[in-house]
């Protein structure tokens, strides 16, 4: 089994999360998947950053649901990383909050999977999961994308609505019985720190490559999860990933 990379929120470790910057730079690493943030804006658009509110990563405040796009386009989501080895203050400036669109635009055309997470595990964004389906269908690329989420009544209203998307629950802890656990509420797969894969391996016993171990920086930790069978690292570091598991699995 070949190991798969997944890019979290692009290749964050060295490029500003969650812009088309840490995406492309990504994608030029023939990683297998890419995961995102989703958010809805005031005004209904599905927008790509991690956080409820924008403070971190950009140089605006305010809550993202309270903004419309207009208003999230305003502010740069690259300054805040200046602390960054590859910052340049004139690129990195001009990168702003982006669009779900304009990232499966950017994706269209490599072969890789998209891991849409839907951050409603603290705000009930009332039609996300139908918006999002939406704008996949739109690019045709259903097949490709997983839907992700802390919050399992969220998935639940996904499969509800659109019995073909593929669902993957987020959780801190390795479930008991995953596999039933696993069935019973629709899930292609499970997305798991790491930390607790290691603690309990012997929950993920022959289902290694259902699961995507999030967030494996080093190759020591990839090396114990691949041990045991894990079928995806989740990186900010994509391409060292990728580069590692190379020549390691040639």
């Amino acid at each position: 089994m070949w190991t798969k990379v997944f890019a979290h929120r692009g290749a964050m470790g060295d490029y500003p999360e969650n812009t088309l910057l840490a995406f492309k730079k990504a994608l030029d690493a023939s990683i297998d998947g890419l995961e995102i943030d989703v958010h809805l804006s005031r005004d209904g658009e599905v927008v790509v950053i991690h956080d409820e509110d924008i403070k971190r990563t950009t140089d605006g405040h305010g809550a993202v649901r309270d903004m419309t796009l207009e208003t999230l386009r305003e502010v740069s989501a690259g300054v805040t990383f200046s602390d960054y080895k590859y910052y340049d203050p004139e690129v990195w400036k001009k990168e702003k909050i982006p669009t779900l669109n304009e990232v499966l635009a950017l994706a269209e055309g490599y072969n890789v999977e998209l891991n849409i997470e839907l951050k409603t595990d603290v705000i009930q964004y009332e039609g996300i999961e139908r918006r999002v389906f939406d704008i996949v269908g739109a690019y045709g690329c259903h097949e490709k994308v997983i839907y992700s989420s802390f919050n399992l009544s969220s998935l639940a209203r996904m499969k509800m609505a659109h019995p073909e998307a593929r669902l993957a629950w987020l959780t801190k802890e390795v479930p008991e019985r995953a596999e039933h656990y696993m069935g019973k509420h629709s899930l292609e797969a499970l997305h798991i720190s790491w930390k607790a894969i290691l603690e309990q391996p012997e929950r993920i016993s022959g289902i290694g490559e259902r699961i995507r171990a999030w967030t494996v920086n080093d190759w020591e930790t990839a090396a114990d999860l691949i041990g045991h069978g894990v079928g995806t690292l989740v990186t900010d570091y994509p391409k060292e990933m990728k580069e590692i598991l190379r020549n390691v699995e040639k």
